[in-house]
């Protein structure tokens, strides 16, 4: 069987294994009710707010938050 690491340093022949573990929570029916319906007024809210407000406030507000994360536009 041939050497893989030669050549190489002990730090690049390491083998590294992430392990992750992941858990589910059970939600009752009640919750996932709930949970759907907010999802649906927060939708609703953004898809007729930005599609009922003035181009101008829309134009601003992207501008602004823009800025606010540091990207120049101008």
């Amino acid at each position: 069987m041939p050497d893989l690491g030669k050549g190489f340093p002990d730090a690049c022949t390491e083998v590294v294994m992430a392990v992750s573990n992941t858990s589910s929570i059970t939600l009752s029916a009640s919750d996932r009710l709930i949970a759907g319906v907010l999802a649906l007024l927060l939708g609703g809210f953004l898809v007729f707010g930005a599609g009922l407000a003035n181009s101008a406030v829309l134009h601003d507000t992207a501008h602004d938050t823009r800025h606010s994360y540091g990207f120049p536009c101008h």
